[in-house]
């Protein structure tokens, strides 16, 4: 009996061990798949520092000319939008590949280089705008296709002349959800934006605007570290190709143009307000359109038809061959604070890097209640990131906490019985200067009799009322609970994520961690 039972086992573990490897082999070969794909097209991995990045996703646009773009990968939007303008005052409307399922009927029939988008034969997908009497153009999307979530994406642009308003080129992507939490709360994150220096300071063909939008930043975007990019003298936008990309992890996105080692506009959760969600801990998905007039791409009076092309030489997706190495976060020194203080609360620590591995993004969480901690770093890009290789010496974080001061009020006046009496001896006050008044106008003798009679009586009564009552002595109340943070000892902890993070996010998650004594006075 037992040796059969044994038996039953051993085969039910080996099973179970078999499905486990062959689900193993089955992930490690679709990695090796996609990662083919893009190797068959002659894209190999790339390096940013000591960080190596595999191809997952790659579009070349290699196909001979007149190619039909790859509908298994990219969906177009169609039409004027809904609403009308797609929200932002646009005149185009919006074509799909010659015979495009729903395609507008102004549209095109025939594949030919008057498509608003079509493969060049030279490795490029060129998109242009045409006015035939209306504006037409593409925004093609991988929408429902193709989702990606975290690692470098990239793509290789050259974009029309927009020294003069009217056009509105953008690298871009959507969260997937945006079909049941709708913009902005799925989040948009703005890897190339282009329009022209005539309307609100564009950065035309001399730079590139990166923004992030999130449920509470709306269409203004998150701006609060430099995210606008300035070609060097010489360079353009316009007369060349040029790469465009972010690093995202868990928590951070860095924005880059050509150099993904040097980004010039990093955000990360801790740019958002408390009431905001931080919406790029999820899958996303890529577009790229070209807009006509708009909220930012003004007039189109005055552009000639058909545009300069907006080329893209290719959209790449990596993900990092492995984990970069974890951050050390040392052993911080212990903060010691009177309640509301606002000196002597932070202390200050020099994470420990590998260099060539990126940024770091720190954040930080404390027990204390009614407290709150922040982090802040030295870093020229963002104050919430280290950079693994910084052009000087390493740079530091300080941690800061902020507590609430407790009420200085005398513990009586909190006293419900004394609180009742003071409107009787306000009153009785007020009779006595009233009486006392009285007496002095009114010199005869008998009536300075009834009025010292009263006065001694609202005295009496003054008295009583101070000593509750007339009855018996009870000890005083308790002092009230503090109403700041409560004095104690509690925790700061210190997270880091790094930009091979693939996590969901949160601090359990985190790559490293450390904590800090707090003590509250």
């Amino acid at each position: 009996m037992n040796t059969l039972m044994n038996y039953r086992f051993l085969f039910r573990s080996s099973f179970l061990l078999a499905i486990l490897f062959l689900l193993s082999v089955s992930a490690s070969q679709a990695n090796a798949q996609a990662s083919a794909q893009c190797t068959n097209q002659g894209v190999g991995s790339s390096t940013t520092g000591s960080v190596t990045w595999t191809p997952q996703f790659c579009q070349e646009f290699n196909g001979a000319a007149l190619t039909p773009i790859d509908t298994t990968v990219w969906s177009f939007d169609l039409g004027v939008g809904n609403p009308v303008g797609w929200g932002n005052n646009e005149v185009e409307t919006y074509c799909g590949p010659p015979q495009y399922p729903m395609n507008p009927t102004i549209c095109p029939n025939n594949l030919s280089t008057s498509n608003n988008a079509y493969i060049d034969g030279s490795g490029h997908l060129v998109i242009q705008a045409i006015n035939n009497g209306t504006w037409l153009s593409t925004r093609m999307k991988t929408q429902g296709l193709e989702s990606f979530t975290y690692g470098r994406i990239e793509a290789n642009i050259q974009l029309p002349d927009t020294t003069s308003q009217g056009l509105w080129p953008a690298f871009w992507s959507l969260g997937t959800n945006i079909t049941t939490v709708n913009w902005p709360t799925c989040g948009e994150d703005d890897f190339m934006e282009v329009w022209s220096p005539q309307v609100l300071n564009g950065p035309g063909p001399g730079g590139n605007t990166s923004t992030i939008h999130t449920k509470s930043t709306d269409g203004v975007g998150v701006q609060t570290n430099k995210h606008t990019f300035t070609f060097p003298a010489g360079m353009a936008n316009n007369t060349g190709l040029h790469k465009y990309g972010v690093i995202w992890s868990a928590n951070m996105v860095q924005h880059y143009v050509d150099d993904p080692t040097h980004p010039f506009y990093i955000a990360t959760a801790s740019d958002l307000g408390s009431s905001d969600l931080w919406p790029f801990n999820a899958s996303i998905f890529i577009l790229l359109n070209l807009a006509v007039g708009g909220t930012l791409g003004g007039s189109p009076t005055g552009i000639a038809s058909p545009t300069q092309p907006y080329l893209v030489d290719y959209v790449r997706q990596y993900q990092a061959s492995a984990a970069v190495p974890k951050p050390t976060l040392g052993n911080p020194s212990s903060i010691t604070v009177k309640a509301g203080a606002t000196t002597g609360n932070s202390t200050t620590l020099t994470p420990g890097l590998t260099s060539g591995t990126g940024f770091v993004y720190l954040s930080c969480s404390t027990t204390a209640p009614k407290a709150s901690c922040t982090v802040a770093t030295n870093d020229p890009v963002s104050p919430f990131v280290v950079n693994s290789s910084p052009s000087g010496a390493a740079e530091t974080v300080t941690v800061t906490v902020t507590t609430a001061a407790n009420s200085l009020v005398p513990p009586s006046l909190f006293d419900p019985r004394r609180l009742l009496r003071f409107p009787v001896v306000i009153i009785a006050a007020v009779l006595l200067i009233v009486v006392a008044t009285l007496a002095l106008r009114l010199r005869k003798r008998a009536s300075s009799l009834v009025f010292a009679t009263a006065g001694l009586l609202i005295l009496a009564g003054m008295t009583i009322a101070s000593c509750g009552g007339g009855s018996s002595m009870s000890p005083p109340p308790p002092p009230p609970p503090p109403n700041g943070t409560t004095p104690g000892s509690y925790t700061v902890t210190v997270y880091a994520f790094t930009e091979s993070n693939v996590s969901d996010g949160t601090n359990a998650n985190a790559d490293a961690s450390v904590p800090i004594t707090l003590t509250v006075n």
